[in-house]
């Protein structure tokens, strides 16, 4: 009886895979609709992983699809995208009727991030409800599982899926991924399923089918284990996750909030080692280490803990996330402080048992951002913050940072419109979360302070980035929070034991609705659980007002007065440059030196305004690092401006940190950290034969050879005689030798990084006439006989006394140099 809808649906299936490749856009768009509208489920059904991959593309990118990551506003296109894929248009309708009719898609975990994946091929099932009781076990082994997925999970890890996909737009078209239609559909949907302000709106089409029917029982081929946990209470334990026609509407409709949120966060911040994700993953391995450390007998935990997870092979995905992959992120967080700081204020500061009275949606904002996101996010910007590159790009990756830090931002009244924002002033009922999300404030802000130190801060938007890190931590209050939360965690181990009568097995439920934790009241329990179940047992904590980091601060400090020093240096000599421009400088009455060192910055490419921006960024960080650390200004001051103080030359032209080797000068690391932020160079001479040095362009080129040849013939000839002349000793020898041989190198040496086998090396009597070739020493000559010519000087004359005057000026020069010897 089910041949002819399947042979309907074939027809229909091959009728639009027909349309997809002759009609346009827009009339594809409008056939779907109206398939969608006017088609029952069971000839959908076929239809949907077809048009989903044609929405998205294929997960390994053979398949482009509509392109919506790089779809613009400005498009024709983005429009009519947008529109289908809302939260209320036809996509979402498609999703809804499929879902009454209880259909499976197949989702391949080959395409889930690495750590997932690789921990479900090891046989160890991730503690998530999305991945229980939804594996299937295809005859071909492991290396093909795949999810059994409802539609509306289907589609939503589709649609998460698709922004790690490495796609690329067409070349020369301008991209910004917060202009695109992935980035407003994303807001959608996180606006329509996590409202700030009533209740998530209800299916377009209403489910007409009683409970869910669970999957049939798996595979006892691969025994899954959960970290430690029995498996067979683990599979289990999260059948009550799917909606149930008798239960609680509103718990009915929040499934869907929860599943979006979970989806988000499993696929766009799950990347990085798997033994950090299997320490994340593991509530009761966590629960053990959180005992060993406080010294709590381990009576209230009956189940034993197994070392599975620590028995997997070692794994490192090689991942970096993209710019917009962070921006998504972004978007998230600063959604989900405005979600959770949404609830009603009286169940903020009310007692534990006012929330079993209150609604799962009120539940779910309580709990949603320490359940589902403190711990996945933290090693996520960890990550970011050792393998991002050192450029400005980091600047998303900071945003995203700083965005979880300032929950306080995103609250009703600083939304609002007529509320004042000058007052920067953090609120005291915000010391709980600074204090149970310690970490991200510390730990991050370290990793923050040993990028800073390695990066050029002479460019504009480096040292805006400082700035905005100093601005953020130097909010009034909020370093005395950081400060609390640090002495908390600090605080003794000992004087905890007679608390244990509070201290309760975390429960292993998969939904939050379905146990709820206790509420906890010592906050020094919680900060010292945030901490170990992110860093282990073992972990060394770094207080970040204590003295280590303090000096870190100060040679930041320092950094910073060099930076501004060079920026200053640079602004001058672009000044000096802009000043020294003549109609003349094509004679090469300009600068001719060529081995003029470049300063570490692109001058024409920065310009005076960054330059003065950055002087304002560091000026003001200075202030800023000052308040948080109460540093007293005067001496930070006094300390830069000592430091400074002792470059050579204001500072541009003394040497990098470099000690003394048999082969000549060896770079420290300081030294290389000064070259990179330009702070301080070598003056880089050419070594090699003067004569053989690229023809410039104030010379001439044939005049340069032609010397060259004439010089070397003679140099050829007279070798013997000019060696001999220049080895005797006597006034005339010295005046050979100033002829004859270039100067000392001394002075060169000790600026240039040469080595000992250039030093030792003596140059050879010559004559060079390639001075003649330049065209600054013809115009001088010519003008000085234009000169000469008004006493009446002929040519031959003018040469004679020329010579004569050259070589009363060698005999000057000897006589002088002979009593500087002497002296």
């Amino acid at each position: 009886m089910a041949s002819p809808p399947l042979q309907q649906s074939s027809f229909l299936l091959a009728s639009l895979k027909a349309d997809y490749l002759n009609k346009p856009f827009l009339q594809r768009c409008q056939d779907l609709v109206k398939v969608i509208d006017d088609y029952p489920a069971k000839e959908l059904h076929l239809l949907f992983t077809w048009l989903v991959e044609s929405v998205f593309g294929s997960l390994d990118g053979s398949i482009v699809g509509w392109n919506v990551r790089f779809v613009q506003a400005r498009t024709n296109e983005y429009n009519t995208i947008v529109e289908f894929l809302d939260p209320s248009g036809p996509m979402m309708k498609l999703v809804y009727k499929l879902h009454a009719e209880e259909y499976k898609y197949d989702f391949p975990i080959s395409y889930l991030p690495g750590p997932v994946r690789a921990s479900i091929q090891e046989g160890v099932l991730p503690d998530c409800p999305l991945f229980h009781n939804k594996l299937q076990f295809p005859p071909s082994g492991l290396l093909s599982l795949s999810l059994s997925l409802n539609p509306f999970e289907y589609y939503m890890f589709y649609f998460a899926a698709s922004l790690i996909v490495q796609r690329s737009y067409l070349p020369g078209q301008h991209f910004s991924p917060s202009d695109s239609a992935y980035f407003v559909l994303v807001d959608s949907y996180l606006k329509y399923f996590l409202p700030t302000e009533g209740n998530v709106p209800p299916s377009l089409v209403p489910v007409v089918r009683g409970t869910v029917s669970p999957p049939p029982p798996r595979s006892p081929i691969v025994p899954f284990t959960g970290y430690g946990v029995h498996h067979t209470s683990l599979l289990k334990r999260h059948i009550s996750h799917q909606p149930s026609m008798n239960a609680d509407p509103a718990a009915q409709e929040i499934w869907r909030s929860e599943t979006i949120l979970q989806v988000f966060v499993e696929m766009w911040l799950h990347h990085y080692s798997l033994e950090m994700y299997q320490k994340m993953q593991c509530p009761q391995v966590k629960l053990e280490l959180l005992q060993y450390r406080l010294g709590i007998s381990s009576m209230h935990c009956s189940t034993p803990t197994q070392s599975g997870y620590g028995t997997l092979h070692t794994y490192q995905e090689p991942f970096c996330p993209t710019e917009e992959h962070v921006l998504v992120v972004r978007l998230l967080v600063k959604h989900l402080h405005s979600f959770s700081s949404s609830q009603r204020p009286e169940l903020i500061t009310s007692s534990p048992s006012a929330h079993s009275h209150t609604s799962p949606l009120e539940e779910f904002k309580r709990v949603v951002i320490p359940r589902f996101v403190q711990q996945k996010l933290y090693v996520f910007l960890q990550h970011c913050f050792g393998h991002w590159p050192l450029d400005a790009s980091f600047r998303a990756v900071l945003e995203t940072w700083l965005s979880y830090l300032q929950p306080w931002r995103y609250t009703p009244e600083k939304q609002s419109p007529h509320m004042d924002n000058q007052d920067r002033t953090v609120p005291d009922k915000w010391a709980a979360f600074v204090q149970e999300n310690l970490l991200m404030y510390t730990k991050l802000f370290q990793g923050f302070l040993n990028r800073t130190i390695r990066t050029d801060l002479v460019n504009p938007k480096n040292a805006l980035m400082v700035f905005r890190v100093a601005k953020v931590f130097a909010q009034p209050n909020l370093s005395e929070m950081i400060q609390k939360g640090e002495q908390l965690f600090l605080e003794p181990e000992h004087v905890l034991h007679h608390r244990q009568h509070r201290f309760l097995t975390p429960s292993l439920g998969g939904s939050f609705l379905s146990s709820r934790q206790p509420f906890i009241t010592d906050s020094v329990f919680k900060v010292k659980s945030h901490v170990y179940s992110l860093e282990g047992q073992d972990c060394q904590y770094k207080q970040m007002f204590g003295a280590e980091v303090r000096n870190t601060v100060l040679r930041l400090s320092q950094l910073i007065a060099q930076a501004k020093q060079t920026a200053k240096s640079i602004s001058d000599h672009s000044a000096e440059e802009a000043a020294n421009q003549s109609f003349l400088s094509w004679f090469g009455f300009g600068s001719s030196d060529l081995n003029t060192s470049y300063l570490g910055n692109d001058i024409d490419y920065m310009g005076l305004d960054s330059i003065k921006k950055t002087d304002e960024y560091l000026d003001r960080t200075l202030d800023y690092i000052c308040q948080i650390f109460k540093l007293n200004s005067a001496q930070l001051s006094q300390l830069m401006v000592s430091f400074v103080s002792t470059q050579d030359d204001g500072g541009s032209k003394q040497l990098p940190d470099c000690i003394q080797e048999a082969n000549g000068l060896l770079l420290t690391d300081l030294g290389r950290l000064q070259m990179i932020n330009g702070l301080r160079k070598f003056d880089i001479d050419y070594q090699g034969d003067p004569e053989l040095q690229p023809i410039r362009s104030y010379e001439s080129a044939v005049l340069v050879r032609l010397l060259y040849r004439l010089s070397s013939l003679i140099n050829e000839r007279f070798a013997g005689e000019m060696d001999s002349l220049c080895s005797r000793r006597g006034f005339s020898s010295r005046l050979a030798r100033y002829f004859l041989t270039a100067s000392s190198t001394a002075e060169t040496s000790k600026r240039s990084p040469l080595t000992r086998r250039s030093l030792e090396r003596q140059p050879q009597p010559r004559i060079s006439l390639r001075y003649l070739g330049s065209y600054r020493t013809l115009l001088s000559i010519f003008l000085l006989y234009v000169i000469a010519s008004f006493f009446g000087f002929g040519p031959v004359s003018f040469i004679f006394w020329g010579l004569l005057a050259c070589f009363c000026h060698g005999v000057v020069m000897t006589m002088f140099a002979d009593k500087r010897k002497t002296h």
